[in-house]
């Protein structure tokens, strides 16, 4: 499986930088395809969603208050981003800090279901991430992929299973 990190340019800021993945040669991010997804039927969560990650990466940065931590598994640094107490929508990312954000997948949780492994839409997106999160660290300890500066990510952002 091939992953490539992607910017999301209309939501980097000088707080955070913004990414999301593309899986093998999608013309659309994981990012794109959850609100695509989800815009019709939940189009105030997503409004809702956009307008905290505009001010994730304008604003705030990547700030704890922001995210539900621990959503994967021990270190992958997978958080879910907080909806609100009537919102259905969640949206899996991977935090790093508070300077960079890659958004992910998600969709509907019932507050009904307990765990992410009661749905199996939500435990697919969430285990995509997590496989992501862990080619990322090893890219990031090979050195192929690095810090820039504090708050962008560089190198070979294509994670390739081939390579």
């Amino acid at each position: 499986m091939k992953f490539e990190i992607v910017e999301l340019e209309d939501f980097s800021g000088p707080q955070a930088s913004i990414y999301s993945v593309k899986v093998n040669d999608d013309a659309d991010t994981l990012f794109e395809k959850f609100l695509a997804e989800n815009k019709d039927k939940f189009e105030l969560e997503i409004y809702d969603i956009l307008e905290r990650i505009d001010l994730i990466g304008f604003e705030h940065g990547a700030r704890r208050r922001y995210f539900k931590e621990n959503e994967g598994g021990l270190g992958d640094l997978i958080c879910a981003l907080y909806d609100s107490p009537n919102a259905n929508l969640r949206l899996y990312c991977i935090r790093m800090g508070s300077a960079v954000i890659i958004l992910g997948g998600g969709g509907y949780k019932p507050k009904t279901i307990r765990a992410l492994q009661e749905d199996p839409k939500l435990t697919q997106e969430n285990y995509l991430l997590r496989e992501v999160s862990k080619r990322l660290g090893l890219k990031m300890k090979e050195g192929e992929i690095f810090w820039v500066n504090d708050y962008e990510l560089g190198g070979n952002l294509i994670i390739d299973d081939d390579e």
